[in-house]
């Protein structure tokens, strides 16, 4: 199976614009607003097609279907301050709850779009799909049709790097057996792992005010909600955020943000912890971020009129 050459081609990194979805759990975090909103201000790149919200449980939300909803009107609400209302059409929303079991998919408008949108794709020009949460979404859409997995390519903001000494990471933790699917059915995935690897892609007070303050609306509603969420996370007064989920999107955009390589498509366990077998399928496997190099296109993005 590492001989898939249709695969290995998917795997490499896009030359020209592709078309693109994202998947988020936009209210769970701040990150997602920043990862949304370079999405939408690299247009010349990167062709957005649909916007699927995605469920979360933690304290910002009574259940995964509250998260969900939650995330749906941020979503909309980010989309109002980049004055993008022609894209709000465009926005779906997931599933209430996660998978069952690695069968079963959980029915949802956004699981659904997906499985439409990618049969309108090929292997040789797939659809990029982008998500920043727990990837309940995605392994329905490739459990209700499985063939879309050659149509697309997954890069995904999950899991903990292969060295962390646990895989207890929120996006893949939520869904164990949705992950199991996206790593195990064959789909092209470009995995970020966060702690170990993104967890280095972060921000403080200082560089926010000096490269966002002021800019638009968009960038004072970020800087106040990163500087609120930063000061309630942190004891130290010279906090930093992790805005990661900006990496997914990187990803697509330049060679310069980041390293990575082909690796054996790991395998999450319920234990949460990875196992291996060298003969499974390749996925591309990020290992380190360039954070100067991205920080400076986001800011210069972001603070775009």
């Amino acid at each position: 199976m590492n001989n898939d050459l249709g695969l290995l081609n998917r795997l490499n990194k896009p030359a020209g614009p592709v078309d693109v979805v994202l998947d988020t759990d936009t209210y769970n975090e701040i990150d997602d607003q920043y990862a949304l909103s370079y999405l939408v201000k690299s247009g010349d790149k990167l062709h957005l097609k649909a916007v699927y919200a995605a469920p979360f449980f933690n304290e910002k939300s009574t259940g995964p279907e509250d998260g969900m909803e939650k995330s749906y009107q941020e979503i909309l609400h980010i989309l109002t301050l980049l004055e993008k209302e022609e894209y709000k059409e465009r926005v779906y929303k997931g599933s209430a709850g996660y998978l069952p079991d690695e069968q079963t998919p959980v029915e949802s408008a956004a699981a659904r779009h997906l499985t439409e949108l990618a049969m309108e794709y090929t292997p040789e020009k797939p659809l990029y799909v982008v998500a920043i949460g727990a990837i309940t979404n995605v392994a329905s859409a490739l459990l209700m049709r499985p063939e879309i997995k050659e149509r697309m390519v997954l890069v995904w903001l999950g899991g903990n790097s292969l060295e962390w000494p646990d895989n207890k990471e929120f996006n893949l933790f939520q869904d164990v057996a949705a992950a199991r699917v996206v790593f195990g059915c064959g789909v092209a995935l470009v995995q970020l792992p966060c702690m170990g690897v993104v967890s280095s892609f972060t921000t403080g007070a200082g560089e926010l005010e000096m490269f966002l303050r002021g800019k638009n609306k968009l960038c004072d509603y970020l800087v106040d909600y990163t500087e609120k969420e930063g000061a309630l996370g942190s004891k130290n007064s010279c906090w930093t955020r992790v805005i990661w989920d900006v990496t997914a999107v990187a990803w697509l955009l330049d060679e310069s943000f980041m390293e990575d390589k082909l690796i054996p498509s790991p395998i999450p366990q319920y234990d949460h912890h990875y196992s291996f077998d060298p003969t499974r399928h390749f996925i591309r496997y990020v290992y380190h971020i360039n954070r100067d190099n991205l920080f400076e296109d986001l800011f210069r993005k972001l603070a775009e009129s």
